[in-house]
């Protein structure tokens, strides 16, 4: 962006510096002038004969005051740059460490030492930004590497079976056609996975009242038929949670919430229940499941793209792409809420949703 060039800061509180010391030299020089000397009598013999009269005072004094506001006038230039440069020493660093970044070199930190003022607060939060900004850059990398490497799987599958079909014209066919699916089938879930969790990320599309408890309902309902083949006992409780939000965006939230909390549980008589319920200006949405000890440490990663945990990798009709709970996390804080993810000590695991409430 082309602007007009201009004097430096620097030059500038010179300037401020140097006229203001010269108007207040200059207004204590008229107070002398005007409380002192307008009492001096002005005629050729003085006070008394013996004082020397205002014509002498003036002709005396006048030089001494010239100079005395040229020494102001410098004094103030000579200090007011040192001074100036002394200030704004801390904004110089701040610009230099703004250019690195500029470069794309984003481990490069200000650290500014000293007592707590304005340049030390914005050089804190310039830290804190980069800080933020280096982190996500470094997730947004390891999204791009994650999502190559799942796309290209079923992809690769896909151009086997056709090198095998080309290769073995006898082979049977009704088998080829169905792997054929199941690769592209995956390959599609995984695209519009990838491009819901990027809508995510821009914030809801839409700030409608929807009641959680009838989203719950409507997700449990689709996803009926897949417990009862595992054998697992899908339980719906609670009341109306009203909360702002899309209604896509927050079916889909508990839908792989409940998805999850099915797949991920014992192999035959488990259970899952999701609650709902509006309390203190939020409304909550709590889904937990039986199934097998979860390591404290893995729960924190299960929200990052393409985690799917220990011994998490799932087969046949609901095939994971490992987005599950990261399209949760991403849901919802578009929507300006929590997620907490805590392991059950029988086996299992507790996720409770905190929203808004929008009465």
């Amino acid at each position: 962006m082309g602007r007009r060039p201009g004097l430096s800061v620097r030059l500038r509180l010179t300037l401020s510096y140097a006229g203001f010391l010269t108007v207040a030299g200059a207004l204590l020089l008229a107070v002398v002038w005007g409380f002192l000397l307008r009492y001096v009598p002005d005629n050729s013999q003085g006070l008394l004969g013996v004082s020397p009269n205002r014509y002498l005072l003036v002709r005396t004094f006048a030089p001494a005051a010239a100079v005395a506001m040229g020494f102001l006038l410098v004094f103030g230039l000579v200090g007011g740059w040192l001074l100036a440069g002394r200030m704004l020493a801390p904004l110089t660093r701040i610009t230099a460490a703004a250019r690195t970044t500029g470069t794309g070199s984003l481990s490069h930190r200000i650290r500014m030492e000293g007592r707590q003022d304005e340049f030390h607060e914005l050089a804190d939060a310039f830290d804190s930004m980069l800080d933020r900004l280096e982190s996500h850059v470094a997730e947004q990398r390891r999204f791009a590497a994650n999502a190559s490497h799942e796309l290209r799987t079923p992809l690769a599958v896909t151009q086997a079976l056709l090198d095998l079909a080309r290769e073995d014209p006898s082979r049977d066919r009704d088998e080829l056609l169905a792997r054929l699916r199941t690769a592209n089938t995956r390959a599609i879930d995984l695209t519009e996975a990838l491009l819901l969790l990027g809508r995510s990320e821009r914030g809801p599309v839409g700030r409608e009242r929807v009641d959680l408890s009838l989203v719950a309902e409507e997700a449990a309902e689709t996803l009926l038929p897949l417990a009862e083949r595992r054998g697992i006992a899908l339980d719906v409780t609670g009341g109306a949670a009203w909360t702002a939000g899309s209604p896509e965006l927050l079916l889909r939230m508990v839908t792989n919430l409940v998805q999850n909390a099915v797949v991920h549980n014992l192999p035959s008589g488990g259970t899952v229940t999701v609650h709902t319920e509006a309390r203190d200006g939020v409304s909550e949405v709590r889904v937990e499941n039986s199934g097998a000890p979860l390591p404290p440490e893995l729960v924190p990663t299960l929200t990052e793209p393409f985690q799917r945990g220990t011994e998490r990798v799932r087969t046949g009709e609901h095939a994971g792409v490992g987005l599950g709970l990261a399209l949760v996390h991403s849901i919802v804080r578009a929507h300006g809420g929590t997620l907490t993810l805590l392991p059950r000590p029988a086996g299992g695991l507790l996720v409770t949703v905190l929203l808004p409430d929008a009465p």
